[in-house]
């Protein structure tokens, strides 16, 4: 199933990464695949964005995981940064 709406799984995908301290990412070097999860929620659906990359769902819609084959082509994994910012007030 392909996701039809490109801007909503970006803000999806966004607002796990800002709501959710527990990112685990790991690389899998025999296989090329980038294994990104964001909680530990049962996965109950599976958006698959183009044939390299699974979007894992939670039954409320909330994203899970991501799962990316042949992640050297698909992403710059090579120059894989993090950086997390708190949320501060602006005045």
């Amino acid at each position: 199933m392909l996701l039809e709406d490109g801007e909503t799984f970006i803000m999806l995908f966004l607002t796990e990464i800002l709501k959710n301290n527990d990112m685990k990412i790991t690389y899998f070097k025999d296989t090329d695949t980038l294994l990104v999860n964001f909680n530990n929620n049962e996965i109950t659906d599976t958006k698959e964005l183009n044939e390299n990359v699974l979007v894992e769902m939670d039954k409320n819609g909330n994203v899970v995981s991501m799962t990316i084959e042949h992640a050297r082509e698909q992403t710059e994994i090579g120059n894989f940064s993090f950086n997390q910012v708190e949320k501060t007030d602006i005045a």
